[in-house]
C-alpha cells in the first residue's frame, strides 16, 4: 500500500480521498477483463434480462388462484437495500450492502425464481436543500464561478469539535441508547459548500447550478445508475423513481400512506420533546444531521433550590440587578428525583461561567447559558410560537463564575435539612451536561459521597466551612446488596480514595443506580415502603405539582443539523408517529413478529431489534424545511425523510406501470395520470380492499389495469429480504416494520431483514480525510467489476464490521484472468492432451466427487447468504480441486479426462455466476458456446457426495503431504550440515507401511471412551485419567485416549467415525493408485507398499518387484502404522 506523500495536499483535489489506497502498476490483465465486462453489461441492458415481471393476468386470471398459490406455482425473490441519498456518489460501503442483494438475486435466478432487484433514489429531507442554500450564499459572496474567493479562506482546519460527555457511565439505565458509527465518524474539513463540490469532482463552472435543489435530483441519479451498471448490478431500472413531490405519483403514494396512518391513529398531534434546530426552526431528525445520529432527548427533573442567603461575593455581583423580593433559584437537573430527600448540598463548577436568567418579574434561574438556551425552547423564557433563532435573543441579567456563589444557602425541596444546604465546589461538574448545577445526595451517589468527604477533609483548601460538607447523610433507599447507604458501601468496598478516581466512580455509579432502581425500597417520604421503580415517577409528579420542580430535557449527545446549527431540545406541538409505549398493542405486534416469523439471519440483529423496540418512542414525522411531500391535512408541513421511506418497497412493484422515467414526466406501461391515483385505488392495489364499480368510476382507471397492478403487488410481496447497515436498526428498519405491520395484511409482512456491519477499507475506517476511501466508481475503474465483487464477497457477512481488502481485489484480477485463459486453452481445438474414453479411473472419480461436493456446499452457503464461504467453495476450493486433479493425473502419467475438464469449466462458470457474472457469461457463451446468457442458467444438479471417495481424497492429500514434508525436512537438515537419515538427492526407495487392523490392546480403551462419551461427553477428565491408569499400559494408552477425546470434542468428528474405526475406502488400493505419482513427486527410484501385520514386525509386500513376498524384521517405523494413517520409510539404494 502506498505511503502518504510528504507534500502538502490540495484539499480540493478529488483524488485526495484515495491517495492512500493501493496503487496499480501493470493493468493489462485488468483492462482485458474490463473490456469483457463492458461488453456483457451492454448485452444485459439491451436484452432487459433483469426486468422481472409477475405472471400476467392473461396467464393466470385474477382470483383464479390465491396469491400464496401463485407465488408457490411461480417462485419469486424480491430483495432491496436502502435507496441511496442523492447528495453524492455511491461509496464502497453502499456497494457492500448492495452486493448482498445482488448476490442473493443472482442465486435466486439460478434457483428458477423470478428475481426482482429494484432501486429508487432518496431525495427527501434537509441535506439537499441545506447544501443548495449554502451554495446560494457562496455564489452571492464569491460570484457564480467563485472568482472572488481568496485562497487563504480555503479550509476550516478546526472543523466541529464535539462536546465532551459527563463521564463514561450510562446516565439513565431505564433507557436503551443506540450506538452510531456512520454520521458521528464524519468530520467537516472544508469551509464552504462549493469546495465540497469541487472535492467531489464537480467542475467549478457547473457548481452554481446546484444552488437549485432540483438540480441535485437531475444530476446524481444518472450517476448512481451508471455506477451500478458498471458494477454489473441486476437491477430492474424500469421501477426507479425519485422521492418528494418531484414525482407526483410517488407524492400521491406518500400522501395515501400518511392518510391511512392517521386514520388508524398511528399519527397524532401533541406537545412533546424533540431534538430541534433553532436556525431551521423545526425538529432535526436523524437524517437531518451531520453529527449526532441516534441522539435523542434526555428527560430530567429540574429542581428549584430557592436562594435563602447569598455568598458575599455573589451578593455584591447581584446587588441592584435583581428586584428586591424576587426569588432566584439554583436549578440542578436530576435523573433520580426519588433520592432528593437526602440532599445535603448543591455543587457548581468553580471555573464555569453561569448566568441568572429572568423567567418572570419575580422569578430567576441560575444555570449555564447552554441550559438556558435549551429551556428557551421548552416554554421557560419564550412561547412556542415565538422561539428564538439566535442566542443573542437570550441574555442573562448577570453573569458570574461558580466560585462566586460557593457558600450560598439554598432551600432544597424534600431535603430533611429544612433550614437549607450550601452551594459547594465540585471540579468534575461539566458545563456541557445538564444545567451545570448538580444537587448532592451522598447516601446514594458515589460521586457525591466521595466529593463531600474530600471537601470536609480539605475545607480550608476549598475555601469553605467544614460543617457545610458534614450535614447528616440520611438513609433513603434500602437495597439487598449494599444496605441503606449504597454510596458509602461501594466507595469503601471499591477503595475509592478521591473524587478523581473517575473510572471506579463511574463503575460504582452504574452499580448503585441499577441496584437502587431495580431492587431498592424507599425508606422515607410519602412513598415509604414502595419500590424505587414505583416511587420514582410519583416523587417527580409530586415535585412538579407543588411547583418545586419542572421537566427539562436536552440532547443526550452533540447534534449538529445539516445547516450547521447546534441543536437543542424543544417542547412543541408536532405531528408524530405513535411508536413505542403509547401504542402498546402496535409495539407488541412488532415485537412478536420479530421474535417469531421474521428472519433476521443473526441473533445479534434480532436482539438489537428487540432492544430498540423496547426503547423507541414517538417520532416527529413532519417538518417545515427541506424537500418532500406535503402532509395531506396540514400542508405547511413536509413528511420527514425517515417517515416517507418506510414502505416504498411496495411502490417498486407498480412503479413501471405508472411512469416511464424517475420523475413521472412520461407515462409508464399503463395510461394513468397522477390525479387518478386516489387513496381508494392505492387501497385496492395494495390488497386493503376489494374492487367496486364506484372505485373504478371515481379513479377513471380501467379494471383490467387495476388488476394488473394488484397482480404485481400480490405476487412480489411480501418483501423477501431487506438489507441495510446495522446503523439503520434504531430508526429506518424499525419504522419499516412498524408501518408494514400497520398498513398491510399479514400475508404481506416482510419476510427477512439482513443487517450488515460497516465496511472497513484495508482494515481501517474509510475516511476521505485520511485518503483511505473508495467510491464504487473508483473501485470498479481500479479493479474491474468482477474483482471488486469478489473482494466484497470476501469482506464478510455478519453484523460485525467487514473488510474490503484491496489485495484481494488485486489478486482476483490475476486469478480470474489466468482461469479465463486456461479455460480457453483447454476447450478450444479440443486440446489433444486431454484423455478420452472411459472416465471411471481412480483420479477421475475423486475429481468428479469433489466437484459434486463443492457444488452442493456452495449451494448451501448461497442459500444461507454466507457469501464469503460461498466464494471459498465456488472459487478457491473449486480451482484447488482442479489443480489437485491436474497434478495427480500428470504425476500418474494418465492426464486429465476431456469430459471432466469440460464439466469443470461449465460448473465453474455456474458457481461463479452470482458473484462474478461477467467472467461467467464470457466462459458460458464464448468458451462453451452456450446459446443464451448465463444469467438465465439454472444451478447445476449433481449427485450427492460419495463419503468413501471423499475419505480417499482426504487420505491422498494428507499422506502425500506427510511424505513430501518429511523429505523436505531431511533436505533442510542436510543444507544445515546436520545428520540425516537418508540423502534426498541420491537414489532412494520409499516404503509405505499400511496396517490392516488396529492394535488389539486399543480395543478396551475404545470401549471405555465410547461408554464415557455416551454418559458425560468426556467432561470429567480427572475421572477418565484415573480409570485409564487402573487398566494398565497407561504410558501408551493415555496418549491414545487423549487423542480420541480431542477428535470427539475439539475436532468435532462424528462418534461413529472415531469409535467404529472402519475405513470408508480401501487403503491399500488407494496407495497403489498413489504410487506412480509419489515416484514422480519424490524422485524415488522405487516405491514399495507393505501391508503390516499386527505388532508391526512383519508384513506382506503388496506393491514392488517382489509383490506378495512376506517381509520380517521391518523397521521400527512400521509399528506406527494404523488404518488410515500409514507410516513410511526412506532409504538410499545403489
Amino acid at each position: 500500500m502506498a505511503t502518504q506523500s510528504s507534500e502538502v495536499d490540495d484539499p480540493l483535489d478529488p483524488n485526495n480521498s484515495t491517495k492512500n489506497t493501493r496503487k496499480l502498476e501493470n493493468t493489462e490483465k485488468r483492462d482485458h477483463l474490463i473490456k469483457i465486462e463492458k461488453k456483457y453489461q451492454a448485452q444485459w441492458q439491451k436484452s432487459g434480462v433483469f426486468q422481472a415481471n409477475a405472471p400476467t393476468t392473461t396467464e393466470v386470471p385474477p382470483r383464479s388462484i390465491s396469491p400464496a398459490e401463485l407465488r408457490q406455482k411461480y417462485p419469486k425473490y424480491f430483495g432491496s437495500f436502502a435507496f441511496p441519498y442523492m447528495n453524492g456518489t455511491l461509496h464502497a460501503g453502499h456497494s457492500f450492502t448492495a452486493s448482498k442483494v445482488e448476490f442473493t438475486a443472482g442465486f435466486a435466478r439460478m434457483q428458477g425464481k423470478r428475481a426482482l432487484f429494484p432501486l429508487g433514489f432518496h431525495c427527501t429531507g434537509m441535506p439537499i436543500k441545506a447544501c443548495a442554500d449554502k451554495l446560494k450564499d457562496d455564489v452571492a459572496r464569491f460570484g457564480q464561478n467563485f472568482e472572488r474567493f481568496e485562497e487563504h479562506e480555503s479550509t476550516n482546519t478546526d472543523g466541529f469539535i464535539p462536546a465532551p460527555t459527563q463521564d463514561t457511565s450510562k446516565d439513565d439505565i431505564t433507557k436503551f441508547t443506540s450506538k452510531k458509527g456512520k454520521a458521528s465518524a464524519k468530520a467537516v474539513k472544508l469551509k464552504y459548500q462549493f469546495q465540497i463540490m469541487l472535492a467531489l469532482g464537480i467542475p467549478r463552472e457547473e457548481i452554481h447550478k446546484f444552488a437549485e435543489p432540483n438540480h441535485w435530483l437531475e444530476f446524481f441519479p444518472p450517476v448512481c445508475q451508471a455506477d451500478l451498471n458498471s458494477f454489473g448490478a441486476r437491477i430492474d431500472w424500469r421501477r426507479s423513481f425519485v422521492t418528494t413531490d418531484a414525482n407526483p405519483y410517488y407524492d400521491s403514494f406518500v400522501r395515501w400512506q400518511m392518510n391511512h396512518l392517521r386514520e388508524l391513529d398511528k399519527i397524532q398531534y401533541g406537545v412533546r420533546y424533540t431534538v430541534y434546530s433553532p436556525k431551521d426552526g423545526q425538529p432535526c431528525m436523524d437524517h437531518d444531521r451531520t453529527e449526532g445520529e441516534g441522539v435523542v432527548p434526555q428527560d430530567y427533573t429540574a429542581l428549584k433550590l430557592k436562594v435563602k442567603e447569598w455568598a458575599p461575593q455573589a451578593a455584591d455581583w447581584i446587588n441592584g440587578k435583581i428586584p428586591p423580593g424576587a426569588n432566584v433559584y439554583f436549578v440542578p437537573a436530576t435523573l433520580r428525583p426519588e433520592t432528593m430527600y437526602g440532599q445535603t448540598c448543591c455543587f457548581v463548577g468553580p471555573s464555569i461561567k453561569y448566568g441568572i436568567f429572568k423567567v418572570t418579574d419575580n422569578e430567576y434561574y441560575f444555570v449555564t447559558k447552554r441550559a438556558a438556551w435549551n429551556m428557551a425552547f421548552q416554554g421557560t423564557f419564550f412561547k412556542s410560537d415565538s422561539f428564538p433563532r439566535d442566542e443573542s435573543q437570550l441574555q442573562p441579567i448577570v453573569e458570574l463564575s461558580g466560585s462566586a456563589v460557593v457558600g450560598t444557602l439554598v432551600i432544597a425541596p424534600l431535603s430533611i435539612h429544612t433550614s437549607g444546604v450550601r452551594i459547594l465546589p465540585m471540579e468534575s461538574v461539566l458545563a456541557t451536561k445538564g444545567t451545570g448545577v448538580v444537587t448532592s445526595v451522598p447516601s446514594d451517589s458515589p460521586d457525591d459521597y466521595a466529593t463531600v468527604k474530600d471537601l470536609a477533609k480539605k475545607a480550608d483548601y476549598y475555601g469553605i466551612k467544614k460543617e457545610w460538607a458534614e450535614l447528616e447523610i440520611l438513609p433513603i433507599i434500602e437495597t439487598p446488596s449494599y444496605g441503606n447507604l449504597t454510596a458509602k458501601f461501594l466507595v469503601e468496598k471499591m477503595k475509592i480514595n478521591s473524587p478523581k478516581d473517575a473510572k471506579q466512580l463511574a463503575e460504582a455509579k452504574d452499580l448503585a443506580y441499577k441496584e437502587g432502581y431495580y431492587k431498592g425500597t424507599m425508606l422515607t417520604g410519602d412513598f415509604k415502603g414502595q419500590s424505587v421503580e414505583t416511587a420514582k415517577p410519583k416523587v417527580k409528579d409530586a415535585l412538579i405539582r407543588s411547583g418545586q420542580a419542572f421537566e427539562y430535557a436536552e440532547p443526550n449527545g452533540h447534534v449538529v443539523s445539516r445547516s450547521g446549527d447546534q441543536c437543542v431540545v424543544a417542547y412543541l406541538g408536532q405531528w408524530f408517529l405513535n411508536y413505542g409505549e403509547n401504542d402498546p398493542e402496535w409495539r407488541q405486534t412488532v415485537l412478536d413478529y420479530v421474535a417469531g416469523d421474521l428472519e433476521t439471519y443473526t441473533s445479534e440483529t434480532r436482539n438489537q431489534f428487540e432492544k430498540n423496540l423496547e426503547w423507541l418512542n414517538r417520532w416527529a414525522c413532519a417538518r417545515t424545511y427541506g424537500l418532500g411531500s406535503k402532509l395531506p391535512w396540514d400542508r405547511k408541513f413536509l413528511v420527514e425523510s425517515l417517515s416517507d421511506s418506510t414502505i416504498y418497497m411496495s411502490y417498486y412493484t407498480i412503479a413501471h406501470f405508472l411512469h416511464g422515467d424517475i420523475f413521472g414526466r412520461t407515462k409508464g406501461l399503463l395510461d394513468i395520470k397522477p390525479v387518478q391515483m386516489i387513496d381508494e385505488i392505492w387501497d385496492y392495489v395494495f390488497c386493503r380492499r376489494d374492487l367496486s364499480a364506484d372505485i373504478v368510476e371515481k379513479g377513471g382507471i380501467k379494471q383490467s389495469d387495476l388488476e394488473m397492478m394488484r397482480r404485481e403487488f400480490e405476487y412480489w410481496y411480501p418483501l423477501d429480504m431487506r438489507i441495510s447497515g446495522k446503523d439503520l436498526i434504531p430508526n429506518h428498519l424499525t419504522f419499516f416494520l412498524y408501518v408494514h405491520l400497520a398498513l398491510f395484511p399479514r400475508e404481506y409482512w416482510p419476510r427477512g431483514i439482513r443487517a450488515n456491519g460497516h465496511l472497513l477499507l484495508n482494515g481501517e475506517k474509510m475516511a476521505k480525510s485520511t485518503g483511505n476511501f473508495l467510491t464504487l466508481s473508483d473501485a470498479v475503474k481500479k479493479y474491474g467489476a468482477d474483482a471488486t465483487r469478489v473482494a466484497l464477497a470476501d469482506a464478510g457477512d455478519g453484523v460485525e464490521d467487514a473488510n474490503f481488502e484491496e489485495a484481494v481485489a488485486n489478486s482476483s484480477i490475476l486469478r480470474l484472468h489466468t482461469l479465463k485463459e486456461w479455460t480457453e486453452e483447454v476447450v478450444k481445438d479440443n486440446d489433444s492432451s486431454l484423455r478420452t474414453g472411459s472416465s471411471d479411473g481412480f483420479w477421475d472419480k475423486l475429481f468428479e466427487n469433489e466437484m459434486n461436493g463443492l457444488v452442493n456446499e456452495a449451494r448451501e452457503h448461497y442459500e444461507a447468504t454466507d457469501y464469503k464461504l460461498a466464494l471459498k467453495s465456488a472459487l478457491y476450493d473449486f480451482t484447488s480441486a482442479r489443480d489437485f486433479y491436474r497434478e495427480a493425473t500428470a504425476a500418474a502419467g494418465v492426464g486429465m479426462h476431456k469430459d471432466l475438464v469440460f464439466r469443470y469449466v461449465e460448473l465453474q462458470a455456474l458457481l461463479l455466476t452470482p458473484i462474478a457474472p461477467h467472467w461467467a457469461d464470457f466462459v458460458w457463451q464464448e468458451v462453451l458456446h452456450k446459446p443464451d446468457t448465463v444469467q438465465n442458467a439454472l444451478w447445476p444438479t449433481v449427485a450427492e457426495c460419495n463419503p468413501s471417495l471423499t475419505a480417499a481424497r482426504d487420505y491422498v492429500r494428507a499422506t502425500t503431504s506427510a511424505i513430501t514434508s518429511a523429505e523436505a525436512a531431511q533436505l533442510k537438515k542436510k543444507d544445515k550440515g546436520k545428520t540425516i537419515a537418508f540423502d534426498p538427492k541420491l537414489p532412494k526407495r520409499l516404503t509405505i507401511f499400511a496396517a490392516a487392523k488396529y492394535p488389539a490392546w486399543q480395543d478396551k480403551y475404545i470401549d471405555l471412551v465410547r461408554e464415557e462419551f455416551a454418559k458425560t461427553r468426556l467432561a470429567n477428565d480427572k475421572e477418565l485419567v484415573a480409570t485409564v491408569g487402573k487398566m494398565g499400559e497407561a504410558k501408551k494408552a493415555m496418549p491414545f485416549v487423549q487423542g480420541l477425546k480431542k477428535r470427539l470434542t475439539a475436532g468435532g468428528e462424528k462418534a461413529e467415525v472415531v469409535l467404529e474405526r472402519k475405513l470408508a475406502f480401501d487403503e491399500v488400493a488407494t496407495l497403489k493408485e498413489m504410487a506412480a505419482g509419489l515416484r514422480r513427486t519424490t524422485g524415488c527410484r522405487v516405491v514399495d507398499i507393505v501391508a503390516v501385520e499386527e505388532g508391526g514386525k512383519a508384513g506382506r509386500v503388496v506393491l514392488a518387484e517382489e509383490d506378495g513376498e512376506r517381509r520380517e524384521g521391518l523397521p521400527v517405523t512400521a509399528e506406527a502404522a494404523v488404518p488410515g494413517h500409514p507410516s513410511f520409510y526412506f532409504e538410499n539404494v545403489g
